[in-house]
């Protein structure tokens, strides 16, 4: 079993910058079978943008989301682990926040993510969700 977060962690995880429009993330979403894209400036972490916060955030919201930047959806208030934190610490820190999803940082930059399916993947296989997250989308 992993011990450490860069064990199970997504490493070279999708990013984009403050000022790419929301349809571009959400295309970007759409191409690369994910749920969710760090938000980074330069080679610093400044927020976390996931599908729900666009549906939430921008369509819920009646947006026009051509006009729309993902710094104007994202979360910026961001609970992060390390790479070598133990893989127990993510588990708190997903529970004691309510989040899905943890940036990975290193010295301020984005080096991973780490999703709760990860988690389930490492931990319980066979689980139901470890079984929906390997599972072929029916998009």
């Amino acid at each position: 079993m992993a011990q450490q977060v860069r064990e199970i962690m997504t490493s070279a995880p999708v990013t984009v910058a403050p000022d790419t429009s929301v349809v571009d993330v959400a295309r970007r979403m759409r191409e690369e079978n994910i749920g969710a894209v760090l938000v980074v400036e330069g080679d610093r972490l400044k927020g976390l943008v996931t599908d729900r916060d666009l549906v939430v955030r921008v369509l819920a919201e009646g947006a026009e989301a051509a006009t729309r930047t993902v710094e104007q959806a994202c979360s910026a208030d961001l609970v992060a682990v390390g790479p070598d934190d133990e893989v127990d610490r993510a588990v708190e820190l997903m529970r004691e926040h309510a989040v899905r999803r943890l940036p990975v940082v290193e010295d301020g930059r984005a080096v991973g993510i780490i999703a709760l399916a990860d988690l389930a993947m490492e931990r319980d296989p066979g689980s139901a969700l470890g079984d929906i997250s390997v599972a072929e989308p029916n998009d």
